[in-house]
C-alpha cells in the first residue's frame, strides 16, 4: 500500500483535533503543494520527462531544496521506471512515499518529548536568531512541561537583545513559573550560572535557558554557546542535555542556512519549527532534516499555548498532501 492510501485511511475517517490540527495549520502549505499537485496530475495522460521537470520545480517552491528535490525526484523517476508507472496520479503517491523516506531514513528513532534525566535538573539550551518566535516557543514548552507537573526554570540568558530578558519575564509571570534573569547587557554566563545554581538548589525538574539570537559572526556564537556550556557543566555534568533550534517557518531557505551555522557551532539535539500556519512552503522540513540530519522535535500550528505540537512525520505529510479532501 502507497503511503497516501496508508495516510488516507489513518487520518481520513477520524477526528481527532491533533490531525485537525496539522490540517488546518498546514493549509497554506496545502494549497501550494497538494493542488499543483492535483493541477500537474490533471494536465498530463501520461507522465513524461516535462513531468517530472515540472514536479521538480514543486517541490522547490515548496522549500524542499533544491538537492534534495533532485534526490527524491531520481528516486520516483527510477522507482516508476522498473515499475513502468506512467498514469500521474501513481508517480505522485510515489513522490509521497520518496518524501517520507528521505526524512525517516536520516538518523535513528527519535523521541520527541524531552528526555527528563533521574536524580538531577534536565537543561534545555535554547538558540535561534532573533524574531523567530524563540521567547514565545520557551514558553509553550514551559507550559507544556508543567501540565506534564514538571517543575520548571526559566533562565534570561539572551541579555544582549533590548526587551529580551522583560518579555520573558512577563511569560513567567503569566505562567506563574520562576525566572533568573540580570539587567540588560549583562554577561549571560554569571546569569546562566545563577540560574543552574538555583536549578540544583531547589530541586527543579526542568531548566530553560534563553540565549543570545544575534552575535556579530559565527564565531562570536560559537565562543558565546561555549562559555555557557562550561558553565553549565561545572554545576551539572554533562548537561546542558537538550539544544533546541528555533526556526521561523516563513523564512524559507533562509531557515535552512540558520540551521546549518547552529549546527555548526553548537551539537543541537532538535528543532523547533514556529509559524508553520504562516508559510506556504511546508516542505522547510524536509530541507532542514535533509541538510543538518536533526529531526524536528516540535512544530508550531498557531497562536495558542496548545499549539506547539509533537512533530509527527504522519500527520505532516497528511497536512501537507491530503489534509482538507473531501
Amino acid at each position: 500500500m502507497g503511503l497516501l492510501k496508508f495516510l488516507k485511511e489513518k487520518f481520513g475517517g477520524k477526528v481527532a483535533t491533533q490531525k485537525d490540527k496539522y490540517v488546518v495549520g498546514m493549509k497554506k502549505s496545502r494549497v501550494h503543494f497538494a493542488d499543483k499537485l492535483k493541477a500537474l496530475s490533471s494536465r498530463y495522460n501520461a507522465v513524461t520527462g516535462e513531468y517530472f521537470n515540472e514536479l521538480e520545480q514543486i517541490l522547490i517552491e515548496a522549500d524542499v531544496g533544491v538537492n534534495l528535490a533532485l534526490e527524491i525526484i531520481e528516486a520516483t523517476q527510477n522507482q516508476a521506471q522498473e515499475e513502468q508507472l506512467t498514469i500521474p496520479s501513481d508517480i505522485n503517491e510515489l513522490l509521497v512515499d520518496k518524501m517520507f523516506i528521505s526524512y525517516a531514513k536520516t538518523g535513528k528513532d527519535i523521541i520527541n518529548e524531552i528526555r527528563f534525566v533521574t536524580g538531577r535538573p534536565t537543561v534545555l539550551l535554547v538558540v535561534g536568531v532573533n524574531g523567530v518566535g524563540k521567547t514565545t516557543s520557551i514558553a509553550k514548552l514551559t507550559h507544556r512541561y508543567q501540565k506534564q507537573g514538571k517543575k520548571v526554570l526559566l533562565v534570561a540568558g539572551d541579555t544582549f537583545r533590548a526587551g529580551a530578558v522583560e518579555q520573558l519575564k512577563v511569560w513567567a509571570e503569566r505562567l506563574h513559573c520562576d525566572i533568573v534573569s540580570k539587567p540588560a547587557n549583562s554577561d549571560p554566563a554569571s546569569v546562566v550560572f545563577d540560574g543552574v545554581n538555583k536549578a540544583v538548589k531547589e530541586q527543579f525538574d526542568l531548566v530553560i535557558i534563553d540565549t543570545a539570537g544575534r552575535l556579530q559572526t559565527k564565531v562570536n556564537l560559537m565562543a558565546e554557546l561555549s562559555k555557557i556550556k562550561r558553565v553549565i557543566a561545572k554545576e551539572i555534568p554533562d548537561a546542558p542535555d537538550e539544544v533546541f533550534l528555533i526556526i521561523d517557518a516563513t523564512t524559507g531557505q533562509n531557515g535552512v542556512l540558520q540551521a546549518k551555522a547552529f549546527a555548526e557551532a553548537t551539537g543541537l539535539t532538535g528543532v523547533v519549527i514556529t509559524k508553520m500556519d504562516g508559510t506556504a512552503k511546508g516542505g522547510i522540513i524536509l530541507a532542514i532534516r535533509d541538510e543538518i540530519g536533526v529531526p524536528v522535535r516540535f512544530i508550531g500550528l498557531g497562536e495558542k499555548m496548545e499549539d506547539l505540537e509533537e512533530f509527527d512525520l504522519d500527520q505532516y505529510l497528511y497536512g501537507l498532501c491530503l489534509g482538507g479532501e473531501e
